[in-house]
């Protein structure tokens, strides 16, 4: 540890003398390396510039028993959530005890060296329940992505690093913990409070923030998180030029900006203890702390919060003595119009006019180009999301046709493909099953993991014209839900996601039968056909549903053309 000119005490990081750096590389030829993706970069990151302190690698499985169980690392440490490193099998099982790892980023660049203490399978069903309070996927959106997305194996030891991951934006705020203990120095900032976000803020935030630092008589240490996790439609680089705008409208020596790469699970009460640590370690006293603090539906307006109001906050201010930061309780913040100011919610006289906008009245007023008032954003902060989140009937969006061979998809598809080459606004690419998997999915074979990889892959594509401004028309099978899940969480970060199940009957499907498919698979000739041997698991809240058995393909394409035109996204 080594002592700042204002007293805080700070950790060297954890990367290498660059004399050092040409020998690992030389042991790193020898060893296994596995490529890291993006939220185990995160990891990584706060780990070498000791944003995790006292954490000197990936938790081994002695660290991370007592995590669970107690909160603490073996030696006593509070500590609430796990970090350690997930592999699979393939790669775990070629691991020995004492060995080296090397770690890579995406692009196969070599980062650090893990020495290995430690390979287990652990229990993620346990996990779930001990860090996020339930392992139901769900009930809670982390708890879907930590079991699907979390390899089976864990490997746990100290790091060494040898670069740090490479970041071309913004470069001048990204702080790690050294700097920020230096700059606070600087400034003569003894009293600092961390305000963590990932969403762009407004005028209520402001006066939030303000009315949270006056109490404490503290300087402000902006750090919106840019990791892995963050969730909403705003991208990255529109989120930073808002948070930029927004800490204009403070004094300038009031307040300072850093972006923090961190990987967000939305665990509440347990992960905001860890923001209040790793705020800790980048030299604040204080950290601001919302009563639905890290909630996965925090930021969505009439959602029932996951977990009990305030107890990120008690436990947050539980663990204060230990942990050496102490909390600050974020009040609410509301526009009283006879005032023409913002008040603390329940300081509001009685008979006073309340106004507030939520999320999502803000998105349909971006979304439908009308006015935001000044009252509630800072007219700098608008023009960022307005260039970045146009009105409907200039984004992107995609269409995607899912039902049985036969139900009439591709025939759907190709008249809605017309229809929109007409109104020449924006370009149009249709992306029909049989011509997927003859040009994107040739090597696939029609196991569930394929159709499923199948699927995925026509949402990425989908995702790709859809954030350029184009409108992608889909029409595979995709008899399940889970793949055409993850295409809509992916989609409807960059644009509209229609979907649209095909409810022709199976009967009316046999009928037509043009390839031949379903007499074959009565027939025994061929297997896996969907809706014969192999289900098919109808969407559980599509956008529309079309019988073709009961309409012509002319007129489902009007019928989807009015929904469109309704929602706005046609004129």
């Amino acid at each position: 540890m080594l002592e700042g000119d204002s007293g805080r005490r700070y950790a060297e990081s954890l990367m290498v003398h660059f004399r050092r750096v040409e020998r690992l590389k030389q042991e790193a030829v020898q060893c296994p390396s596995v490529d890291l993706n993006a939220r185990q970069v995160c990891d990584l990151e706060l780990l070498l510039n000791r944003a995790l302190y006292p954490l000197e690698g990936f938790m081994g499985r002695g660290d991370y028993e007592c995590v669970l169980d107690s909160m603490r690392l073996e030696e006593g440490t509070v500590w609430p959530v796990p970090i350690c490193l997930d592999l699979p099998e393939a790669v775990a099982s070629r691991l020995e005890l004492g060995g080296l790892l090397g770690l890579r980023d995406p692009e196969g660049f070599l980062l650090a060296i893990l020495q290995v203490s430690d390979v287990w399978a652990p229990d993620k069903t346990r996990e779930a329940e001990a860090v996020f309070g339930t392992s139901d996927p769900e009930v809670h959106p982390g708890v879907r992505r930590f079991l699907e997305q979390t390899h089976p194996f864990y490997v746990g030891g100290r790091i060494e690093g040898l670069h740090l991951p490479q970041h071309y934006d913004f470069s001048q705020l990204r702080l790690p913990p050294s700097e920020t203990h230096r700059r606070f120095s600087q400034n003569g900032w003894r009293r600092v409070i961390g305000f963590q976000t990932e969403r762009p803020l407004h005028c209520a935030h402001k006066e939030m923030i303000q009315h949270a630092a006056r109490e404490v008589g503290a300087s402000i240490f902006l750090q919106p998180v840019v990791g892995h996790g963050v969730w909403g439609r705003v991208d990255h680089f529109t989120r930073v030029r808002c948070f930029q705008e927004f800490a204009a409208r403070f004094p300038r020596n009031m307040i300072d900006v850093g972006l923090l790469p961190m990987a967000l699970r939305h665990a509440g009460p347990r992960e905001a203890l860890l923001q209040a640590i790793v705020r800790r370690n980048f030299g604040c006293t204080h950290f601001m702390v919302a009563d639905d603090q890290a909630d996965p539906y925090a930021c969505q307006n009439g959602a029932e919060r996951f977990y009990p109001q305030y107890k990120a906050q008690h436990l947050v201010q539980e663990y204060a003595g230990e942990t050496g930061i102490d909390m600050v309780p974020l009040k609410h913040m509301v526009y009283v119009e006879d005032k023409a100011q913002y008040l603390p919610q329940d300081e509001v006289p009685e008979g006073m006019r309340v106004k507030e906008i939520s999320s999502r009245e803000l998105e349909r007023r971006l979304e439908f180009d009308l006015q935001i008032p000044e009252w509630f954003s800072f007219p700098e902060v608008v023009r960022e999301l307005r260039v970045a989140h146009p009105p409907r009937h200039k984004q992107g969006f995609t269409v995607f046709l899912t039902g049985l061979s036969g139900a009439g998809k591709s025939t759907l598809a190709k008249v809605l493909y017309v229809r929109f080459m007409e109104m020449r606004d924006r370009p149009v690419t249709l992306l029909d099953g049989d011509i997927v998997r003859k040009n994107l999915s040739s090597e696939l074979s029609f196991t569930r993991e394929h159709r499923e990889l199948n699927v995925r892959r026509i949402g990425f594509v989908a995702s790709e014209i859809t954030k350029n401004g184009g409108i992608a028309v889909c029409a595979p099978i995709a008899p399940y839900e889970d793949s055409r899940r993850l295409n809509r969480e992916l989609i409807e970060g960059y644009g509209g996601y229609i979907e649209i199940f095909m409810a022709t009957p199976l009967t009316v499907c046999e009928q037509r039968d043009r390839k031949g498919l379903y007499a074959k698979a009565r027939a025994g000739v061929v297997q896996g056909v969907t809706g014969i041997d192999d289900p098919y698991i109808p969407p559980s809240d599509p956008e529309l549903e079309i019988d073709t058995s009961e309409m012509t393909p002319t007129e489902a394409a009007q019928e989807v053309l009015l929904y469109l035109e309704e929602q706005g996204y046609i004129r």
